[in-house]
């Protein structure tokens, strides 16, 4: 039996918008991340480099740690990336791409306090299994380098506590590659990067402000072990975490790119 609920505050228009689009929602759940087009996947310096590859959804290398400090500035981003982080964000999420062509990379968590910066989470991750470009196109299997929103959130289970508003929908977010158990929890939990998409509608939405071939339902979600089409993936533990962590009220967004082009 479908289930599809909202926890969080959803801006009046949106939500009446969305409160029939069944059919719509599945159509779009195919479309996140390139699964249509994907025969065999769903999206699907200063820092250390990544340990070889992320593993699974259920083997996280590694969790939450008590905070680092990491002063002023965050580590390994450099002066133009930097500028375009808002003033008032006091969450980061950095994804450092091991090299531009490479599909592993490492999420860092890092919360802003009296003192500065601290360093409070990381996991090994994986990008598009292309790599990184600054110019994203529909289904180039790469994912987009730059700084972007973190405002809405949802997935096939119900909300683990998340502070973003959290829409639970266990048909609009289940994988269409039903005969492969390394996709089966893909969209357990996802966070929507806000790159072409309705900022305030659910990650699924398939609104696309800049246009289609610009590409678009770009998550964090789950890791299944390798590359994904454009989004970004780590282990069941970070997506817990960073959906009990990321705040509204903090302005969280996410900084992400290749190490190189990171540090421009």
């Amino acid at each position: 039996m479908r289930k599809s609920t909202v926890t969080g505050s959803v801006p009046g228009s949106t939500a009446r918008r969305l409160r029939h689009g069944g059919a719509r929602h599945a159509i779009c759940a195919a479309l996140a991340c390139g699964l249509l087009l994907a025969a065999t996947d769903a999206c699907g310096t200063g820092e250390p480099s990544s340990p070889g590859g992320a593993p699974g959804n259920n083997n996280p290398a590694m969790s939450p740690s008590p905070p680092a400090s990491v002063g002023s500035r965050l580590p390994g981003v450099g002066d133009r990336m930097w500028q375009q982080v808002p003033a008032a964000s006091r969450q980061v999420v950095v994804i450092y791409g091991d090299r531009r062509d490479s599909p592993d990379s490492l999420l860092v968590l890092y919360e802003r306090g009296a003192a500065g910066w601290e360093r409070t989470a990381a996991w090994p991750a994986h990008n598009g299994r292309l790599g990184w470009t600054t110019d994203h196109r529909m289904d180039d299997e790469r994912t987009p380098v730059g700084v972007f929103g973190l405002t809405d959130a949802g997935g096939t289970l119900g909300n683990p506590g998340s502070r973003l508003p959290y829409w639970h929908d266990d048909h609009a977010f289940a994988s269409t590659i039903t005969d492969d158990e390394a996709h089966a929890h893909d969209f357990d939990y996802v966070i929507a990067i806000n790159y072409n998409r309705l900022v305030g509608a659910p990650p699924y939405d398939w609104s696309r402000p800049d246009g289609v071939e610009k590409g678009g339902g770009i998550w964090l979600h789950l890791d299944h072990g390798d590359g994904t089409s454009a989004c970004v993936t780590v282990p069941e533990s970070g997506m817990r975490t960073l959906l009990r962590t990321l705040d509204p009220g903090d302005h969280p967004v996410v900084v992400m790119g290749d190490r190189e082009r990171l540090m421009s």
